[in-house]
């Protein structure tokens, strides 16, 4: 009971920061939770085919996609990262499989794992920012516990930091950086004022005796010119051949470390060149370690070449080259989506961090307006931290929105030198004292109603909160999340087949789906017995078709194109079976039922409902709130009457609550993405009709 008690009290008697922390923990442990759960929300074809698809394909010998990126000729990805960061762990983790599928009889390797694992390695490389963030505050005495927090309840680190971007490697290396710089530049300025100020008391010093204690102060002050110089250059280029936009996010930082001290009497140009060509020095292991895997990956270059010495300049390959030689050429990356040159600054910092962006935009117009008007006492000092951390925000920003390809993630580096200068006005308010030079009754007005701390300190936490909750659901748990169910479904499928039977699946206005997770063994590569010893390959059993955002007339011309082959080959010599697969959103079965009617392919084509994957939303076939046919909604009567619905066609929409309820559960079925089994009506009654089956997800309850 006194034990309770005393608990109690020094839960009351806590610090209003440790508010914070607690909330920061919490986030902490939510972000790992998020893995394991784990998030279904699929953001982009990227998460998967720029590392994920590729490594776990190739180690576990499955069939997979290697994009345009990966190919030998010109590859544009460095393979030497995703190999270490997953290559590696994924031989510990079978090895640990191994055992357990022999001494417990538990499969730790299925279609779960090839999602979970690859996401708890990013997640755990995640948590660098949280340390980074913490020693810049702790270095430079600011308050750590609302910028952790900040962070934590990020939706940029509880999706993306969980993520297998290539995008959150570049954050988390980014973020190093800074604090290596950060500390740099901390312990540069000190020992440079301890080293002047010496040096003046030295001049001063009357007796020998003085001068001699002095000298040896002097000689003992630590050294600051090449302080972590190997570390850095070793990031430097390992985020540049991770991604190459890395050098925009880098060079301001190791611009700040090689200025660092200059204008002093101890610090001169002679300091900076020589910092230049060390750092240039000390960057020749990292790249030729670089080099020398991705050439050997991409087989450029032999084992046989080295033991021969005969090496060329056309042996090796310098990915970060091939990348930016592709995104130089505006035709390239036009077709990946043109975008306005503002759509970084106006729309994706905004989506990334809502109420911050905005402060920190508004505090970068006040320091241009500053320097323009010529007020320059009232500008940061050039070597600061509110100079650093402001160059890491808007000089990638400036030469990033120039790209005429921009995506949110591309932004990713930005968040800790933002949440740095700007996470405490989240409980401050945009500004804490009147920000404008002249007193003008409209500026005063913004700043009583707008920018002071009494009109948005209450309510900037919460905006904060709400937005990045919403994000969180949103892109972690609908944004195209039936792909991963529809993975597990078909590897379901495949695991169960009869032998000799092939399966074609074909995706309409959906992401593509990593085929990895299908967990199909590859037939391009050979496969080793371990009981018998001996060598074999696979023969192919499992066809994708991806049709992205055709229109529905020319997916059932696609539909009766494949299931025709595939009845060919039924009929051939080998009299190959097959089963025919189509998943697409719920939101379109309608048409889909219409375009399998105008086709005229519903005479001789069945196409049967198997299951529906909720939640699942496609951008590309929003569902429709309003339009429907009352008949179309929700209509248990199509089980028994004539599949039209017992109410007229150009009846009039009766707004009473059985109608709108209807519309509700229309809606709300529509989130789903639908998988129908497609094959060629035979004479067997059994069979269910086509116009049974697809009229009848609009009366399935959710999963």
């Amino acid at each position: 009971m006194r034990l309770t008690r005393h608990i109690t009290q020094l839960w009351h008697n806590r610090a209003p920061t440790d508010k914070y922390l607690n909330t920061y923990f919490f986030f902490v442990v939510l972000r790992l939770v998020l893995v394991f759960v784990p998030q279904l929300g699929y953001v982009h074809p990227d998460e998967f085919f720029q590392s994920v698809e590729v490594m776990t394909g190739d180690h576990f010998r499955l069939e997979h996609t290697r994009t345009w990126e990966f190919n030998n000729s010109m590859p544009l990805r460095s393979i030497t990262l995703p190999f270490v960061l997953l290559r590696i762990p994924w031989s510990f983790y079978e090895f640990v499989a191994l055992y357990a599928r022999h001494w417990w009889n538990v499969e730790m390797i299925s279609t779960y794992a090839f999602l979970v694992f690859p996401r708890l390695v990013y997640t755990l490389i995640s948590y660098c920012n949280d340390w980074c963030l913490y020693r810049i505050c702790r270095l430079y005495s600011m308050r750590h516990e609302i910028r952790l927090l900040a962070m934590g309840s990020s939706w940029v680190l509880l999706v993306f930091g969980t993520r297998t971007f290539s995008n959150t490697l570049e954050l988390a290396m980014c973020s190093w950086l800074l604090y290596l710089v950060s500390e740099c530049m901390l312990r540069t300025n000190t020992v440079v004022y301890k080293k002047e100020f010496l040096e003046e008391k030295y001049d001063k010093a009357e007796s020998i005796s003085e001068r001699v204690k002095i000298w040896k102060l002097k000689n003992a002050l630590p050294a600051h010119n090449f302080q972590h110089m190997m570390a850095m250059s070793s990031i430097c280029v390992a985020g540049v051949f991770n991604r190459p936009t890395f050098l925009l996010f880098g060079s301001p930082m190791v611009f700040f470390w090689l200025l660092r001290g200059m204008g002093t009497r101890s610090v001169t140009f002679r300091d900076f060149n020589l910092r230049i060509g060390l750092f240039c020095v000390c960057s020749v292991p990292a790249l030729f370690l670089f080099i020398f895997c991705d050439s050997l990956y991409y087989q450029h270059l032999t084992v046989g070449e080295l033991h021969m010495l005969q090496l060329g300049i056309e042996n090796f390959v310098f990915t970060p080259w091939n990348f930016i030689k592709y995104n130089l050429d505006s035709t390239q990356t036009a077709s990946h989506g043109v975008h306005p040159c503002y759509v970084h600054l106006i729309v994706n910092m905004p989506l990334l961090f809502n109420v911050l962006a905005l402060a920190a935009l508004g505090a970068f117009a006040q320091l241009l307006w500053r320097f323009f008007r010529a007020e320059y006492q009232l500008l940061p000092r050039f070597q600061s931290i509110v100079s650093l951390m402001s160059g890491a925000i808007f000089v990638p920003l400036f030469f990033l929105s120039l790209i005429n390809h921009q995506e949110p993630r591309f932004l990713l580096p930005l968040a800790l030198p933002l949440l740095v200068l700007h996470a405490p006005k989240l409980i401050t308010g945009f500004s804490a004292k009147y920000p404008f030079q002249k007193e003008h009754f409209l500026l005063r007005w913004m700043y009583e109603r707008v920018l002071s701390g009494k009109a948005s300190g209450p309510y900037l936490l919460r905006i904060w909160y709400v937005a990045n909750v919403v994000l969180t659901l949103f892109f972690g748990f609908i944004h195209q999340a039936g792909v991963f169910p529809l993975a597990q479904g078909m590897a379901h499928i495949v695991a169960t087949k009869p032998m000799a039977t092939h399966i074609h699946l074909m995706t309409s206005h959906t992401y593509s789906l990593p085929l990895h997770l299908v967990n199909v063994p590859s037939s391009r590569v050979m496969h080793f017995n371990r009981r018998t010893h001996q060598r074999f390959r696979y023969k192919r059993d499992f066809y994708l078709y991806e049709y992205g955002g055709l229109p529905l007339e020319n997916l059932m011309h696609k539909v009766k194109l494949i299931s025709g082959s595939c009845e060919v080959k039924l009929s051939g010599p080998d009299h190959l079976r097959y089963k025919l697969y189509l998943a697409i959103p719920a939101s379109l079965s309608g048409d889909l039922y219409e375009a399998l009617q105008r086709s005229n392919a519903s005479s001789y084509l069945n196409m049967e409902l198997l299951s529906v994957y909720y939640p699942h939303l496609s951008t590309e076939a929003f569902p429709r709130l309003q339009g429907r046919h009352p008949c179309d909604v929700d209509a248990p009567h199509w089980l028994h009457d004539d599949l039209r619905g017992t109410c007229a066609l150009e009846q009039t929409p009766d707004f009473s609550f059985s109608y709108l309820n209807k519309q509700f559960s229309s809606f709300i079925h529509q989130f789903g993405l639908a998988l129908y089994e497609i094959d060629v009506k035979r004479q067997n009654p059994s069979r269910k009709i086509v116009s049974k089956s697809i009229p009848k997800l609009l009366s399935k309850a959710p999963a």
